[in-house]
């Protein structure tokens, strides 16, 4: 099977309940970082019984956290009938220990993928069906110790489940109180009893996560002086930045209140006649920065800074969830804990729109992955969420990372305006900001871009980022006496370009708070400035704030990001139909898309079942733009490349991740 013929078939693999399953025969496998250590970073390839090594297998010692991943590409094979599958470094370290040549099992090979797993009578499914790639890697690989997990349940988990647990010789670590999930700590030679419990769902890996100026107020064209939209600012929207917490500013209110998750802490502030007691936050702090920058991008004042440096909704109230240690690093079930907990709380701060400048490598279907479907709770309760697409898009195509892969909320790439404002002949998308479509689901994302490049924000001169990067700092232009500790720092990412989204969305709902998560995210979409690129690297193009207060559209449907798939009759790639899709031709891809307009509609896709699926039409450009040859004449370099399994993906970098932090001045990079 050559690389084309593997891409084509991972697109006509059977479906599952719907979903389409992939192939996934790209896998790095990285050695594990010394036994001495007690830590792994394998990826464990799941081979047939007769199958060799795969060729083209990567190994690479020593990679500390923090570092870009080494780059590699496993060779394709027809023996590949699983997701890419590596067992991720533990964010709160990890007691497994692998053998020193990993054994991967015949059993695995033959054990169908299932992208969403069987819920009803879960005795019938067998318990290697109900794990993720890497948790059955663990296995496979012959791993022993102890394994940190998030399980989800088909029903929340009550005390029957800490018996179970500790009879299996593990321990509950994190409960949730809206989340039928729990994170638990399990020896690895239990995984399967736990996965045969009736109420036993899936079990994933609680995989590690981390964080990710003036010209980009202009290219994100925020409504100008004189306009009728230039008096909304965000008020009485509260944001919810979900980071690494917010540091005092002179730029921010003194009122921004912040809660840690950190570690397993699940604040419960006390409420009294409806309302939140005060007393009950924690102290604001940030010793990375990340969080203060993304806050003040959002809702800075810019009275340090003469208004050089003023966020987009600076009336927007700022919540601050920290979920993100010192160095920018946290677990899954962290993350998670502050979304369950924003499902209890967040009404008390009208908390409208959620912040994720974070993420971590997709390891498995957007339907069974904990973080996405924590992430799909917040937006079905009421809330925009709005996320980061990763900056791996120097790897090439679908390097989208979780939760942005989910098909609901609104996943944000990065443009680079090269400073120049209102001027947009000279943009393009930045060479980091990651690219579609989402590896195994294969969703049309992002779902639009943002100004990410060269972006100055709000930070605290003591942080972490700010004493790495002096080059970067951008001065307080106040009398130096009254700045203090406040200064500002330029930066480049996708977390740069999300809070603008999610300024954008504040905007929009000060002026019709009315208005549903789906109905902000086809607006958002629809306005964008259309640019002359690959969709699946620009989305539906680029953020245009004044556009989407003007739209008037409304969408009763969940607005879900389109699905892509391969027609093997005529080899072409066809997108879902949005018209079809949100039920009105008004959000049809001529609205949306750059060149939608000539993608004939009416197409219909019959896959090898006979089942037909409608609202498909033929893109007839792009199916051999940069980054995705789909078609016979084969496949780019850039092409359908998932490098180092599914580590976490971060959204920005410390100062020795140069292709993160510094500027994207280079635009064939």
């Amino acid at each position: 099977m050559n690389f084309n013929e593997l891409i084509k078939a991972s697109f006509t693999m059977k479906r599952s309940t719907g979903l389409l399953a992939i192939a996934a025969a790209i896998v790095t496998a990285l050695a594990a970082s010394g036994s001495n250590e007690n830590r792994v970073d394998v990826a464990a390839t799941v081979l047939d019984a007769t199958a060799t090594q795969p060729a083209g297998q990567v190994a690479v010692a020593g990679i500390e956290a923090g570092q870009r991943r080494a780059q590699g590409r496993a060779a394709a094979s027809s023996d590949y009938q699983d997701w890419p599958t590596s067992l991720p470094q533990y964010a709160r370290g990890s007691d497994v220990t692998m053998p020193s040549t990993p054994v991967y099992s015949a059993a695995a090979s033959t054990r169908n993928p299932s992208i969403t797993p069987d819920t009803e009578g879960s005795r019938a499914v067998a318990p290697r069906d109900k794990m993720s790639g890497p948790v059955a890697a663990l296995l496979d690989a012959g791993a022993s110790g102890y394994a940190e997990l998030v399980v989800r349940y088909s029903e929340r988990p009550e005390l029957f489940d800490d018996e179970v647990v500790a009879e299996l010789g593990g321990e509950v670590v994190r409960s949730y109180e809206h989340l039928a999930m729990r994170a638990i700590r399990l020896p690895v030679a239990a995984l399967e009893d736990l996965a045969s419990e009736d109420k036993v769902d899936w079990l994933s890996l609680d995989e590690p996560v981390s964080a990710t100026s003036v010209s980009s107020r202009q290219a994100a064209n925020l409504p100008a002086s004189g306009s009728a939209n230039s008096g909304y600012d965000g008020q009485h929207v509260g944001i919810a930045v979900v980071d690494t917490g917010v540091s005092k500013h002179g730029d921010l209110s003194s009122n921004i209140l912040q809660y840690s998750f950190v570690g397993g802490k699940y604040p419960k502030p006390e409420i009294d006649d409806g309302e939140l007691e005060r007393a009950k936050e924690d102290s604001r702090d940030d010793r990375f920065g990340h969080g203060t920058h993304v806050a003040g991008l959002i809702a800075g004042s810019g009275s340090n800074s003469n208004d050089d440096y003023k966020g987009s909704a600076p009336g927007a109230t700022i919540l601050a969830l920290q979920v993100l240690d010192k160095d920018g690093n946290g677990s899954m079930s962290d993350v998670m804990a502050a979304l369950d907990w924003l499902l209890t709380y967040g009404r008390y701060f009208n908390v409208r729109v959620v912040n994720l400048s974070l993420g971590k490598g997709v390891s498995e279907s957007n339907t069974t992955d904990p973080l996405v479907l924590a992430a799909e709770r917040l937006w079905d309760a009421g809330m925009v969420v709005v996320a980061a697409a990763g900056n791996d898009g120097y790897e090439g195509s679908m390097t989208i990372t979780s939760p942005g892969n989910s098909r609901k909320i609104i996943t944000v790439g990065s443009i680079t305006d090269n400073g120049t404002g209102l001027d947009s002949s000279d943009d393009y998308t930045s060479s980091f900001s990651s690219q579609g479509p989402t590896i195994g689901d294969y969703v049309l994302k992002p779902d639009l871009l943002a100004p990410g490049n060269r972006v100055v924000g709000s930070v605290d001169k003591n942080s972490k980022l700010a004493t790495i990067l002096t080059d970067r700092i951008k001065e307080c232009t106040r009398y130096s006496f009254l700045c203090g500790d406040s200064t500002y720092l330029e930066l480049s990412g996708t977390s740069m370009a999300t809070p603008l989204v999610s300024a954008a969305a504040a905007l929009m709902l000060e002026k019709d708070p009315s208005l549903n998560p789906a109905t902000v995210k086809a607006r958002l979409m629809r306005s964008a400035r259309k640019i002359d690129a690959d969709p699946s690297e620009t989305g539906a193009g680029v953020l245009d704030v004044e556009a989407a207060l003007d739209d008037s559209g409304v969408v009763a449907d969940e607005a879900l990001s389109p699905l892509m798939v391969f027609d093997d009759a005529s080899d072409t790639v066809l997108v879902e139909d949005t018209a079809v899709l949100w039920g009105d031709d008004t959000w049809s891809a001529a609205y949306l898309y750059n060149n939608g307009l000539n993608w004939a509609s009416g197409a219909t896709y019959t896959d090898e079942n006979g089942v037909t699926a409608k609202g498909y039409m033929w893109t007839d450009r792009g199916v051999t733009a940069k980054g995705y040859m789909w078609t016979s004449g084969g496949v780019s370099a850039k092409g359908y490349m998932w490098t180092g399994g599914m580590r976490a993906k971060s959204l920005l970098e410390p100062a020795d991740n140069a292709e993160y932090i510094l500027n994207d001045d280079a635009p064939s990079q």
